[in-house]
């Protein structure tokens, strides 16, 4: 059964955000990106800034990466690499749009003494690897190409699951999973082919399921610290359920944001590990 208890515990943890500066909407590559829609930047900030006080208020460290002109979806952090033991696996993005995005932050670990490689096939970082554990969850289907995973379980030393998206509207790993603790996830089971259904039935017996509105208000694109669940404050299914085995589930309103098709998660890049100089 699904553990329900008191008795969670959050593990401080670092992070590297990148302020939404320059965010707006200017091209359109996945289904949430409406470039006709206004976007307001000073709104955006506004969320973001609340999200990262929301981490330092919990006695999370947050570093930043300077934000580049010419690069509206930088903010979305998670996609800039995937880190673990302090190496670094580099992005390498599918959208030429955001191409420039997997240097800049390939050059942020490499200033800081990081064991860094740099991607050979495409790979979106956290949007499509995700660490459960000693485990690392691996999407494919529309942006991370399927031979990345090789080159993540080299690099990282992490057991690599491979699962299939097929719904496009939850184009990256993070939008339709999150991971709770090492051993809980919450998922949404439409944006999964069958075969990875299966894999994470498996592998996830006790999984919090989502329903089509939390996956719609991008109720899965979350950070957990083992107690405490950030996530979309409109996910109302989710929210009792997280309360009901435990967690310390809390709302944000990242709305602007979510017109690129990203929410609490995207904004957020765990830093595991420290550099190895």
């Amino acid at each position: 059964m699904p553990q329900q208890t008191d008795a969670r515990v959050a593990r401080p943890r670092r992070f590297l955000m990148c302020r939404p500066s320059h965010f707006d909407v200017t091209y359109s590559i996945n289904p949430w990106m409406r470039p006709d829609k206004p976007t307001d930047n000073g709104i955006a900030v506004l969320q973001w800034e609340r999200l990262r006080n929301l981490y330092l208020g919990l006695g999370h460290q947050v570093e930043l990466i300077d934000p580049l002109p010419g690069l509206p979806d930088m903010v979305f952090a998670a996609n800039g690499a995937t880190v673990v033991d302090g190496r670094v696996l580099s992005a390498r993005f599918r959208h030429p749009e955001r191409g420039p995005e997997g240097p800049a932050y390939l050059e942020w670990f490499r200033a800081r003494g990081y064991a860094t490689r740099e991607a050979e096939f495409v790979n979106e970082g956290e949007g499509d690897y995700l660490v459960v554990g000693r485990r690392l969850l691996a999407g494919t289907g529309f942006r991370t190409d399927r031979r990345s995973h090789a080159e993540a379980a080299d690099h990282l030393g992490r057991e690599v699951v491979p699962l299939e998206l097929v719904d496009p509207r939850y184009y990256h790993l993070d939008t339709a999973l999150a991971v709770l603790d090492d051993d809980e996830v919450m998922y949404y089971p439409e944006a999964f082919s069958a075969r990875s259904r299966a894999v994470l039935g498996e592998l996830y017996p006790d999984a919090l399921l989502a329903t089509d509105h939390d996956a719609e208000v991008f109720g899965l694109n979350a950070v957990s610290d083992g107690k405490h669940v950030l996530l979309a404050q409109e996910a109302d299914h989710l929210i009792r359920e997280l309360v009901h085995r435990g967690f310390t589930p809390i709302g944000v309103d990242l709305s602007e944001l979510l017109k690129s098709g990203g929410s609490a998660k995207c904004c957020t890049l765990e830093l595991r590990g420290e550099p190895r100089k």
